[in-house]
């Protein structure tokens, strides 16, 4: 079977993360957003069938949303991926709803974005879908820069896009905006739901991001002022920031982490004494150090304490050395595998290191032997 096409970025190992585009545009609708997600996930944004690298001929006339919600399960099956987050502009926000009612076993959360659970009903996509078939795309894509943006903003590759895409896939993918209705399924959406709007969206206005988040059980509607049908593109960082948000970034994961590791008492004590002049660099550490490096699960917390403690004796962090001789110990480091760790630093670190080393973590497995 051939596939969607698709663009994947970030490490394997990271939680997936799959992009779905609006009609008339490729995966270039997520140039600056895809980047930064795939920091801490593995993201993957595909192509609509004869739009961007899509064969046009994975579509044919009177499909259906459900027809590409089947064609992304078999790209996130390509690639063994079996449950993912998924976020999507659009006719790639009906996807995510589908899925979200039809598989919900394979989201682990959605994110909604200028869509809606009904498109205006069929008539203006049978409409649409004939006088694509009858005169193709060139007239319809010079209405495109209205359509998506506001005023004097536009994105000419997206806009090309559209000029560029197979008329009868295109006219398919109408015909599936025609048929699809998902307002009374709305209520059985369990996973974690996002909607985003654009305040000045004339396609899917912010009431019928509101109407989905009204239905669907616990969902958060964030609406983006001067953001029209394609914010992704028009706004990427207020769209970054609530994807980032909703999808448990590294920030938010981070700081879960570094209490696990670190202890309550000690993140406390730090968040205590945070003044808004290092506010930014806590930030920083919650989000790379505990939020992206300490949640990569190539390596076990075991093996990040044993090189965190070799890193700290090279460079004579003996405070944050104490610090980490207890993280280690809550990673189920044995006080003889510590000492084995701080023999090696000796040889690769020198004596007198490890000879400070020794010190501070005698007083600090003797403190904890005290407390037991």
């Amino acid at each position: 079977m051939t596939l969607l096409d698709h663009r994947a970025e970030g490490p394997a190992s990271a939680p997936p993360l799959l992009l779905g585009p609006s009609l008339g545009t490729s995966n270039a609708l997520w140039d600056k957003v895809a980047p930064e997600l795939s920091i801490a996930h593995r993201v993957v944004r595909w192509d609509l069938p004869g739009h961007g690298g899509s064969a046009a001929g994975l579509i044919s006339a009177g499909a259906t949303v459900g027809d590409l919600a089947d064609l992304v399960l078999a790209l996130a099956d390509s690639l063994g991926i079996e449950r993912f987050a998924y976020a999507g502009v659009s006719l790639g926000g009906a996807v995510g709803l589908h899925l979200a009612v039809h598989r919900p076993q394979r989201l682990s959360s959605l994110a909604v974005i200028c869509s809606s659970a009904h498109f205006n009903g069929a008539r203006p996509w049978e409409e649409r879908a004939a006088l694509v078939r009858r005169e193709g795309l060139a007239g319809l894509a010079e209405s495109a820069e209205a359509r998506w943006f506001t005023s004097g903003f536009t994105v000419p590759e997206l806009v090309d896009d559209h000029r560029r895409a197979d008329p009868d896939a295109y006219a398919a993918c109408c015909d599936a905006l025609a048929a699809f209705d998902l307002r009374d399924r709305l209520p059985e959406i369990a996973v974690p739901t996002l909607l985003v709007a654009g305040r000045d969206d004339p396609a899917t206005p912010p009431a019928h991001l509101r109407e989905i988040a009204d239905a669907v059980p616990g969902a958060a509607l964030v609406e983006i002022p001067g953001a029209s049908h394609l914010a992704p593109a028009q706004c990427p960082e207020a769209v970054l920031t609530a994807l980032r948000a909703h999808f448990g970034g590294p920030a938010g994961r981070g700081m879960e982490v570094r209490r696990e590791v670190l202890g309550d008492a000690h993140v406390d004590r730090a968040q205590a004494r945070q003044t808004p002049f290092t506010a930014r660099f806590q930030d920083f550490i919650s989000r790379y150090a505990w939020g992206e490096i300490w949640t990569d699960p190539t390596l076990s917390r075991r093996e990040r304490s044993m090189i965190t403690l070799t890193a700290l004796v090279a460079h004579g962090h003996y405070d944050e050395l104490a610090m980490h001789v207890r993280a280690a110990r809550r990673n189920g480091l044995t006080p003889e595998e510590i000492g084995a760790v701080l023999l090696q630093t000796a040889v690769y670190c020198g004596v007198p290191a490890a000879n400070s080393a020794f010190a501070t973590a005698q007083r600090v497995l003797a403190e904890e032997d005290g407390a037991s």
